[in-house]
């Protein structure tokens, strides 16, 4: 019985969601031994992939050397929209389909980001430190209302930020490659270019993919361009932010402060800069995995395994639609 790898912990507890759309498939689910984090690290992809046809996957890397050592390796369904930690070329010549879970989980990280937004400006992390101390520690807040919400980015996750925002009353400019006129002007969204949006934006709120042309977005020099009372959130990919350069920022009060759910190395070492700054808010890469839609991904990257395996091809969840030309399932 041809087997898929559950490679999230995350994902473990919520298999009803999707285990009935696997086994129906006469796929077998396996899932690795008890670990740290929920990630799987390399050795530990290499040691559970042999005889793996599948996989639903979470933020795990797979590089070159992965797929080298796993040809029989099909399809890499990928709960969530990102998939930057897939060596794209490398599964492309393996033959592997590389899916991804969209319109699942954008509406999580959206909410996120006003949690994100909300525990810097309340100084929530600082309140509840100082009360669990006996103190009562009572002083002023940063507003959302009325200030600018810069949005990099208007995708999905974009788009779901700026209908929330409107709850909150806030002037909102966006930048986005491919911008969507029609939404803009239902949400009264004033679309700039990205050098516009910096010197503008109270906060500035990150949701591009990560590509070539976005790392390091975020840096000395676009940093400088923004008011020193701004603050940054970033709930896409830790590669768009120079983690050293944001830090220098942050040290010299060049901007307000950072509310950052990711990072460039993750899990985030123990000894980091970032967890001793007192204008940051941290998370661990938790923004899109609530109850709801960690289920939701799950089951369309169950599902897109099938299809593909049934010698279907779910176009809008494929991000390697060359491989088509070469592949065979077993």
């Amino acid at each position: 019985m041809p087997k898929v790898l559950i490679t999230s912990r995350e994902v473990a507890p919520f298999e009803t969601r999707f285990r009935d759309v696997l086994e129906a498939a006469a796929l077998e689910l396996v899932y690795p031994p008890p670990g740290r984090f929920s990630q799987l690290t390399e050795e530990e992809l290499l040691a559970g992939l042999p005889g793996i046809v599948a996989t639903i996957a979470g933020s795990e890397t797979y590089t070159p050397a992965v797929f080298t050592a796993n040809l029989q390796l099909r399809v890499i369904a990928r709960v969530g929209v990102g998939y930057d930690a897939v060596d794209l070329p490398a599964a492309t010549r393996n033959g592997t389909v590389v899916t991804i879970a969209p319109n699942t989980n954008h509406g999580s990280v959206a909410e996120h980001t006003f949690a994100l937004l909300l525990a810097f400006t309340r100084h929530i992390p600082t309140r509840h430190g100082t009360m669990a101390q006996g103190e009562w520690p009572r002083f002023t807040s940063l507003p959302l209302r009325g200030r600018t919400l810069a949005l990099a980015g208007l995708g999905r996750i974009g788009k779901a930020v700026a209908t929330r925002a409107a709850a909150f009353d806030m002037k909102l400019i966006a930048y986005d490659p491919a911008p969507d006129p029609a939404f803009c002007a239902a949400h009264q969204i004033r679309l700039v270019s990205f050098s516009e949006l910096l010197p503008e934006a109270d906060f500035l709120s990150l949701h591009l993919p990560l590509i070539p042309q976005t790392r390091h977005l975020i840096n000395r020099t676009t940093l400088a361009q923004m008011k020193p009372t701004a603050v940054l959130v970033n709930t896409s990919r830790g590669g768009l932010v120079n983690e050293a350069d944001l830090i220098e920022a942050l040290r010299g009060q060049r901007i307000a402060g950072a509310g950052l759910d990711v990072f460039e190395e993750e899990p985030l070492p123990v000894v980091h800069a970032l967890r001793s700054l007192p204008n940051v808010v941290l998370t661990p890469h938790a923004a899109g995995v609530d109850v709801q839609s960690i289920g939701d991904m799950a089951r369309s990257a169950a599902e897109a395994i099938v299809a593909i395996q049934q010698g279907l091809w779910p176009d809008e969840k494929i991000v390697n639609p060359e491989v088509r030309e070469h592949f065979h399932w077993c």
